[in-house]
């Protein structure tokens, strides 16, 4: 059984929403982004996002994306995220990481020697944002074959028929992008996820993941409500951003205690 699976499986038995951070692997530094994953998950995150820097991150807003840019000036690699991970999973062996990003870096690598690295070193999903079902079919069978869960998005404008298709393909969970446009952008209508997500467990077994928009720990009570998880990216990069090297892992920590607590009073 995949750890993303035992996680989820464990919260919905205790009925309990998944936590979900997504912070930039090489942001703000080499050296911390281990310490960082550490933190999370001590503070109570359950499944780490670990994103993949990317020079042209078109899904992402200017705080992801300034993010990217501070890591690739770090000389932040895909290999050197994958080495990362290794790195996470001398002390632990339980906590799920997906890896996002985009399509080139991987392509770069290939698929396969990608997904290969992934099963040694650790990691148990990986979210292409370019990459959508109708042209990935191919891709994903090297990560499936390696037992990496291909994880998708669905979106507000999302029709049934694609619904279904993803409802096929996915594994470990699917993310669902609560707002039109980039990350950190706009408001979030609970109301408009609340209407959606009926929609999308009709066809979707599999566990429903909730991001985009979800700037503050009253926001995430209010979407773990409605879903199996809540994904905190932008706000916690925001933290990052605005902390230093010296505090940066006691703030990101903090930070991921308040969302917890709020989650679990949902």
């Amino acid at each position: 059984m995949s750890r993303i699976k035992t996680v989820f499986d464990r919260l919905s038995s205790q009925n309990r929403r998944a936590l979900i951070p997504f912070f930039t692997a090489g942001d703000p530094s080499l050296a911390l982004t281990v310490p960082l994953m550490h933190a999370v998950t001590e503070a109570g995150a359950d499944v780490i996002e670990l994103g993949v820097p990317f020079s042209d991150p078109m899904a992402d807003g200017p705080v992801i994306q300034r993010a990217s840019e501070r890591a690739l000036k770090n000389h932040m690699t895909l290999k050197g995220v994958l080495e990362m991970v290794a790195e996470f999973r001398k002390k632990n062996a339980i906590t799920p990481v997906v890896l996002m990003g985009y399509g080139n870096p991987i392509e770069a690598m290939g698929w396969e020697a990608f997904a290969k690295r992934c099963e040694e070193v650790g990691v148990d999903g990986a979210l292409t944002v370019d990459f959508p079902p109708e042209e990935s079919h191919d891709a994903f069978l090297h990560l499936q074959r390696h037992g990496i869960d291909p994880i998708f998005l669905l979106a507000p404008t999302t029709d049934e028929a694609r619904i279904e298709k993803v409802a096929k393909l996915a594994r470990g969970y699917v993310y669902y992008v609560s707002l039109k446009g980039v990350t950190g952008s706009g408001n979030l209508d609970l109301s408009d996820v609340e209407r959606k997500i009926p929609e999308l467990r009709r066809h979707i077994k599999l566990p429903i993941g909730v991001g985009f928009g979800i700037r503050d720990a009253k926001t995430a009570q209010a979407i773990a409500k409605l879903c199996d998880g809540v994904v905190v990216g932008s706000r916690i990069v925001q933290e990052i951003e605005a902390s230093n090297e010296q505090n940066v892992v006691r703030n990101v920590s903090a930070l991921i205690s308040e969302l917890r607590q709020a989650i679990d009073q949902s």
